[in-house]
């Protein structure tokens, strides 16, 4: 049993509008679609990925009004981005201001940015496909970002993690580098047939406090299985372990199960299909508010109570 990769991840705006014009606008991801919490109807879910909204290139956002996230261990801290390996310098140059500068971490050239509300994303340079551009995007198609990965959190110890992330999700840990932050050292487990958009570090961070989500921080990260049939070989798996979780969640886009690993972060284990499709034209997806049909009946109700976006 392997995952294969990276699926999406999730974190947390006090700004939708804002939130939304930096992804599309500044980044030049496309919003693959504009839906709500199915926990919190009162709450935006807004997906922004690649061109297709393909499985491992989606960063999602709930639109909560909260205070801004208390940094520290314990959390997901730091969101990769995958573009080409020649792409850095232009996104130096978009990101003035709100980037640092290009560096080199773990063997790979990069490049660290917040969004406007504190969100820590790295852009890495990797040798991956290019994927599925977005014709109607800002950036020009061969800089576009490409997907996720790596993806970083921090925990206070890491026997116990690791013990997850090895022995329950199979992952695999191949090397270690310190953190660029000169806060302890960060370990990369690998899953699938690794790569850039495979890999989770974990750095470990006794010494920073404990962190408290907030508008700028993530809620999750969820990793891809093929299809259903996988996702419920998982759902037993876990069991197995005696790792507490919520069973099966039908999310319509994809099929889910949550658990959390030993520090307290949020995993989601997520199938990679039906899609984004599955309930509106792949060229429009994205532009209307969508629903799924065990929310429909409540539409009039759920978009009275939305903000707009623009």
């Amino acid at each position: 049993m392997q995952l294969t990769g990276i699926h999406h991840l999730t974190a947390i705006t006090a700004d939708a509008p804002g939130n939304n014009r930096f992804y599309t606008e500044t980044l030049g991801l496309r919003r693959v679609k504009k839906t709500v919490n199915q926990d919190d109807t009162s709450a935006y879910h807004l997906f922004f990925a690649d061109g297709a909204g393909s499985p491992g290139t989606d960063i999602t956002f709930f639109d909560w009004p909260t205070a801004p996230e208390r940094r520290g261990t314990n959390a997901i801290t730091r969101t990769g981005l995958r573009v080409a390996e020649d792409s850095l310098d232009y996104w130096a140059d978009r990101l003035n201001g709100l980037a640092g500068k290009i560096t080199t971490l773990d063997g790979r050239p990069s490049l660290d940015v917040e969004d406007p509300e504190g969100q820590r994303l790295r852009l890495i340079a990797a040798p991956d496909p290019a994927g599925h551009p977005w014709d109607r995007s800002d950036v020009p198609a061969g800089h576009q970002i490409r997907g996720l990965g790596p993806i970083t959190i921090s925990v206070a110890d890491l026997a116990p993690t690791e013990a997850l992330l090895t022995q329950v999700m199979n992952m695999r840990r191949v090397r270690d580098y310190a953190s660029p932050d000169g806060q302890g050292q960060v370990h990369v487990f690998e899953m699938g047939t690794g790569g850039a958009a495979a890999e989770l570090h974990v750095a470990v961070q006794p010494g920073l406090p404990q962190a408290r989500q907030g508008a700028g921080g993530v809620h999750h990260v969820a990793f891809r299985v093929p299809d259903t049939a996988a996702l419920t070989a998982w759902t037993d798996h876990v069991a197995q372990f005696r790792v507490p979780s919520s069973g099966e969640v039908e999310r319509f886009y994809f099929r889910s199960l949550y658990f959390r690993e030993p520090g307290g972060n949020l995993f989601e284990l997520a199938t990679d299909g039906p899609g984004f499709d599955v309930d509106e034209p792949q060229d429009t997806m994205g532009e209307g508010l969508s629903l799924p049909p065990f929310l429909e009946a409540r539409r009039t109700q759920i978009e009275a109570r939305l903000k707009p976006l623009t």
